[in-house]
């Protein structure tokens, strides 16, 4: 089970979207006149008018279904699945539609709901794409439903649209983080496969907040494609790579410079000590009388030092 949230200015969009295809059926409603199409849409809008500042009143929630669980989800399972996920998600108090999906391998349906409750309040959507996750797990796991098996077992081919492009953007950031090693070539190496990146910035400043990536003519943030491809975590990917690889770089080094300079300065006092050794060698009687001279002088100072003489 797969929750996606999605919000929208326009019923007649959405609506429309999810009736008038093939394969279909409206499995449950609340507070919708349900002659039409038309009939439907004009309900959601109506109410909606009871808040006009909220420019985002249409919600959108597909919930898709393993193909494994498809024997169990009867029209009754599927709208009990989706009232307790409402309910979760604190949906409630409003206008609804679920329609079932039999187009794609797997089971889905969709939930529209009017965003502006029976009130004129808006039903509010702080943190729900992480409650949305929690929701989902949480059934899963009260119901036994399959866990899927994540983006990688998608077969892409069997997309359509934007999910399509999705997927097709999802597979090339994930092959071209392998040969990259900062942004400058991760991003022309996406550029080479016909996708571009945009950065969102902090304010009138330089410091980069988010990114998307845009195929054609859709475009998506880097943490909808999926969670490891926000800014953040897609900078610690890259930066992981450019450190290994300055890490291999440095093996191939015997020491780091500092520590070089310190040998060379070593290996030339070596050096040093090794050619006064063979002048001494070749000069070794004339050093030996020199000392021996030094000394004798020395010690005579001493000595006319402690017996008070003066030379």
């Amino acid at each position: 089970m797969i929750g996606k949230i999605i919000k929208g200015r326009s019923f007649k969009g959405c609506i429309p979207y999810v009736l008038d295809k093939e394969n279909v059926k409206l499995i449950d409603s609340e507070g919708v006149l349900l002659t039409d199409t038309k009939s439907i849409i004009n309900s959601f809008y109506m109410q909606s008018l009871m808040n006009p500042n909220l420019s985002k009143c249409v919600g959108h929630i597909p919930l898709s279904y393993s193909k494994e669980d498809e024997p169990r989800l009867t029209d009754q399972f599927m709208i009990q699945l989706a009232k307790e996920y409402m309910e979760a998600m604190k949906i409630k108090n409003t206008q609804y539609i679920i329609v079932r999906h039999n187009n794609t391998d797997n089971p889905h349906c969709h939930i529209v709901f009017n965003r502006v409750d029976n009130n004129g309040e808006t039903i509010k959507d702080n943190n729900d794409k992480y409650e949305n996750v929690k929701v989902c797990k949480a059934l899963k796991e009260k119901y036994n439903l399959t866990f899927g098996k994540g983006k990688e077992q998608v077969n892409a081919d069997k997309l359509k649209g934007a999910e399509k492009i999705k997927y097709e953007i999802y597979h090339a950031i994930k092959a071209t983080l392998k040969i990259s090693k900062d942004w400058q070539q991760f991003e022309q190496n996406l550029k080479q496969q016909g996708i571009s990146i945009a950065y969102k910035y902090k304010g009138q400043t330089d410091e980069v907040q988010g990114v998307s990536f845009k195929k054609g003519d859709c475009s998506f943030k880097g943490s909808d494609i999926d969670r490891q491809f926000s800014y953040l975590k897609l900078n610690n990917q890259l930066y992981a790579e450019d450190q290994q690889y300055n890490n291999k770089q440095h093996q191939n080094q015997p020491y780091p410079k500092e520590q070089q300079s310190q040998s060379a300065s070593i290996m030339e006092s070596v050096l040093d000590g090794l050619s006064g050794m063979t002048n001494f060698q070749q000069h070794g009687e004339d050093y030996e009388e020199d000392a021996f001279k030094k000394r004798m002088e020395h010690e005579e100072k001493k000595r006319r030092k402690k017996s008070g003489i003066k030379r």
